[in-house]
């Protein structure tokens, strides 16, 4: 049994105004991850969750099925994706699609391989484990380069050791969350969270991993791509 990919894109959006259909090489940018998403053959379904009807008509313009528009309540910027992913999971049941695993792709991370994708799944079966979330290693530390205000207003080190860390190095790993995560159905249901007790990361590379979530990094998603193609 094939699992299904579920794209979610509101149509609100703070940072980067009507990102999700906002054209990134000559398409809208929820285009990209549906597109390919079809293409990879290993999605029974690619399934759009959304709460706007022009995203909706654009996301079955290029293939993606929109069986329901997702409710006012759970398509403002304070609801959760794990509100969102059960919402969906449910509907889906209730129409009578069959999965096991989901996985949940974020159209905003327009350069994800599908190799990456194909080793997360894996991963979760091989394992038995509840989710499996991609992230890269990133270089913003908590250990040794990112800092909080204290009680007295002073810099301190946002996460602390028994002893110093003077390199990134030596610093303990840290995952920058980008792209996608799969997840146990099942699993999901009985806990209504992504990051279940038995969830592993699926290390990608940064260069797959970029996310856009401001103006700025549109602009250099759009950078990256040109020179892609080129």
């Amino acid at each position: 049994m094939k699992p299904i990919c579920l794209i979610a894109a509101r149509g609100g959006s703070k940072g980067v105004p009507g990102k999700n259909i906002r054209v990134f090489l000559d398409k809208p940018l929820i285009a990209h991850t549906i597109i390919s998403s079809l293409e990879s053959n290993i999605f029974s379904h690619v399934i759009v969750s959304t709460d706007n009807k022009e995203i909706a008509k654009i996301s079955k313009r290029y293939g993606a099925e929109v069986p329901f528009l997702r409710p006012k309540n759970i398509s403002s910027n304070k609801s959760s994706m794990s509100e969102v992913i059960e919402h969906t999971i449910k509907k889906l049941k209730s129409f009578g699609y069959e999965f096991n695993e989901l996985v949940n792709r974020d159209c905003t991370a327009p350069f994800i391989q599908i190799s990456d994708i194909k080793r997360a799944i894996s991963l979760l079966k091989k394992t038995k484990c509840d989710a499996v979330a991609a992230g890269y290693n990133t270089h913003l530390n908590p250990y040794f380069n990112m800092m909080e205000i204290d009680s007295k207003g002073f810099l301190e080190l946002s996460k602390k050791t028994k002893g110093s860390i003077n390199n990134r190095q030596t610093a303990p790993v840290v995952y920058q969350l980008t792209g996608f995560q799969v997840v146990n159905v099942t699993q999901f249901l009985k806990y209504k969270k992504i990051y279940m007790p038995k969830t592993l990361p699926i290390e990608i590379s940064s260069d797959t991993g970029l996310m856009i979530d401001t103006e700025f990094e549109f602009n250099i998603a759009k950078c990256i791509a040109k020179k892609k193609i080129k």
